[in-house]
């Protein structure tokens, strides 16, 4: 039987109850046991649900990261799950996102026409795990019933191709079940040489993704916004190297450098994407 971890609201906290405040508003929390941060199941970026323009924006938005969508239907709606591994600009990092639609696709002329998803609701949570691994070696690991399954360590750098994440998933009923295997099969993976299953849990490892990945992140792009993310985490660490608690790396940061500050705080997915794209909130 998996164990829930119930460290959705905010874990053990960072020392300091105003910096938690931020985080959240930023839809994240610390776990120091680990020293990352992850999504809170409340966090704004709910509202938002998923279309692959998202991952387009994601390299011009210092955010060089692998994408595998794996597409399936389950009881008359289009389900999407798609992982996530990369450099997020100054954070090594890895997401699980479970989304569905039963509505029709949407079509914004010139840039794309097909479903958008929303992400799940409180009904439609998963359980969910990862364990990210660079070079062999593991980053943390995160277990929770979620919507969306995140972990960010601040100031490692990374690229993508050194990152392997082993995902397990498990799914509402067999029939679920099969629908999500069916779509791994599509996408590209095979059943026992690159995932497998156990009652209604499928469990995969995530290195080399199956998927084409966003058309804005070309070789000139990865290197340039790469070379970028690589300084930052080196600024990072030269202005917290010594301390101890995220809550002071945090005050050194406001500090010494308040645009490093800043930059601490666009965790993940943030709100540049959306402000991009000019998305608006999907109504409940």
């Amino acid at each position: 039987m998996h164990r829930q971890q119930n460290n959705t609201s905010g874990g053990q906290g960072t020392g300091s109850a105003a910096l938690d405040k931020i985080l959240a508003g930023f839809g994240f929390a610390y776990e120091p046991a680990q020293s990352i941060f992850f999504s809170i199941h409340n966090a704004w970026q709910r509202k938002y649900g998923y279309f692959p323009l998202y991952d387009e924006m994601l390299a011009p938005l210092s955010m060089i990261v692998d994408c595998e969508p794996v597409y399936f239907s389950y009881e008359g709606k289009r389900w999407l799950l798609e992982l996530w591994k990369g450099q997020y600009g100054l954070a090594t990092g890895c997401e699980i996102g479970i989304y569905y639609t039963g509505k029709e696709d949407i079509e914004l002329p010139g840039l794309y026409s097909g479903p958008f998803f929303q992400s799940a609701d409180d009904s439609n949570l998963l359980f969910m795990s990862c364990d990210l691994y660079k070079t062999g070696k593991k980053l943390f690991s995160r277990r929770d019933r979620h919507w969306w399954l995140t972990g960010f360590i601040l100031g490692e750098f990374s690229e993508p191709e050194e990152l392997s994440m082993a995902a397990a998933i498990t799914l509402k009923d067999r029939a679920m079940r099969k629908a999500f295997t069916a779509g791994l099969q599509n996408a590209g993976y095979s059943e026992e040489e690159d995932f497998f299953t156990d009652g209604n849990t499928v469990r995969l490892l995530f290195s080399s993704p199956r998927a084409p990945q966003p058309s804005t992140r070309t070789e000139k792009m990865r290197r340039i916004m790469q070379w970028k993310n690589k300084l930052l985490c080196a600024a990072f660490n030269e202005v917290t190297g010594g301390l101890s608690g995220i809550a002071a790396k945090f005050a050194a940061l406001k500090e010494q450098s308040p645009e490093l500050y800043r930059q601490s705080l666009l965790i993940g997915k943030n709100k540049q994407l959306f402000e991009q794209l000019n998305i608006e909130p999907a109504a409940n």
